[in-house]
């Protein structure tokens, strides 16, 4: 079978795209990966067995994806490209990757009738209330969450099939929607075995951080992923851990806010900005860390959904702190392979930190849980098996 993937994004980089892409190949199908270029890239090439088509977009386009159920041209534009690259490349299954681009995808396949799957990485609806141009004017009043909700609900009826993230979002969609479970299949975002057994380890990051106790985050610092709660905890950790360091990899567009709460807090000799990395460098941010760390902020979405880098986390050993969102609460205390603050509470965030900084045994027995269930259940070679079965009965 031949499976056409639609992303309306560069690629690479995307983990779960590529994750999902290459378990398809390796089990027998033919994957083409519909994604965007905006001049930089070839228009054509395979990455790991991937059949990569890039089409060209703009930044007026880029722009308009925002507006896409509110103003149709993103829809329109989108869909005329699609259509060329189904007919194109003979698709027989269609993967829609996000509900972004979902309209243009059930625009274009009007003529096809191809089987559809919707793969819905995040709960958009609720994830755009906090994008900063929906903070001002005019996102705020152009871009309406409420829109957005009614048509994920569209495309989850129209979807042949649907898979998600996590237990907790199939279950907030089922009782949202009522479609059938069977509908509906968990393929949570795993990591590879590859990425802790073949791991390339980064010396000089390893010893940049060797004399420190090293509080790790990896990933997007958007505010509502919590870092402020870290930052404004640190200088209750200095008094008690003198060689502290918060080290943050990732980035996002409200970092200002970050290095100005650090400034303002007199925390430069505490806190490393990494900036975003190369992923091929995440293993050896992980190693050089002490604990990892995962302080959310509580919304609708990060309720319903766990990042793929509690597993990273895991895979080493490395002992969580995490906040009391409820799905990676849920797991962290299944697994017991962390501790749980209360989100946005600064001293509890510092209290369970102390904890663990006081208790290397509790450290060392939380790491060898989580890791035990990342070999043992939650890798990908074994998540991924629910997305091949989909597949392999899918008309």
């Amino acid at each position: 079978m031949r499976i056409g993937m639609i992303l309306d994004k560069t690629f690479p980089p995307d983990p779960r795209v590529e994750n999902e892409a290459i378990s398809l190949i390796n089990n027998g199908f033919e994957v083409y990966l519909f994604c965007l270029t905006y001049g930089n890239q070839k228009k054509e090439e395979i990455i790991n067995g991937i059949n990569i088509k890039r089409y060209t977009s703009n930044k007026l386009i880029y722009k308009s994806s925002a507006l896409v159920y509110t103003i149709p041209f993103y829809s329109y534009i989108m869909a005329k490209k699609i259509k060329r690259f189904l007919d194109k490349n003979k698709i027989q299954a269609i993967h829609i990757h996000d509900m972004q681009i979902a309209e243009a995808v059930f625009k274009a396949n009007k003529k096809f009738n191809l089987p559809t799957v919707l793969d819905l990485h995040d709960n958009m609806p609720e994830v755009i209330k906090f994008y900063p141009h929906l903070q001002k004017f005019p996102g705020k009043q152009l871009i309406s969450p409420f829109k957005w909700k009614k048509k994920e609900e569209e495309f989850i009826k129209k979807a042949t099939k649907i898979c998600t993230v996590s237990q907790e979002f199939i279950d907030e969609v089922i009782q949202r929607t009522s479609i059938s479970k069977n509908k509906i299949v968990l393929v949570p975002n795993t990591v590879q075995k590859e990425f802790y057994t073949n791991a390339k380890i980064n010396n000089s990051i390893l010893n940049k951080y060797k004399d420190n106790f090293v509080i790790l985050y990896l990933g997007d610092t958007a505010i509502r992923r919590g870092l402020l709660t870290a930052i404004k905890a640190m200088p209750q950790l200095i008094k008690k851990i003198p060689n502290v360091k918060l080290v943050i990899v990732g980035s996002n567009t409200t970092d200002y806010i970050l290095f100005d709460e650090v400034t303002k807090l007199k925390l430069d000799d505490y806190v490393d900005f990494e900036g975003w990395q190369n992923v091929a460098l995440f293993s050896s941010y992980i190693k050089a860390s002490t604990i990892c760390i995962s302080p959310l902020y509580r919304n609708k979405q990060h309720d319903v959904a766990y990042a793929n880098k509690l597993f990273q986390y895991m895979s080493f050993g490395k002992p969580l702190l995490v906040s009391n969102a409820i799905a990676q609460k849920k797991l962290i205390k299944k697994v017991n392979s962390g501790l749980v603050h209360k989100e946005k509470d600064i001293s509890d965030f510092a209290e369970k930190v102390l904890k663990l900084y006081e208790n290397k045994n509790l450290r060392k027995e939380l790491g060898i849980k989580g890791k035990q269930f990342i070999e043992n259940e939650f890798n990908w070679e074994k998540t991924s098996e629910k997305l091949i079965d989909l597949y392999k009965n899918i008309n």
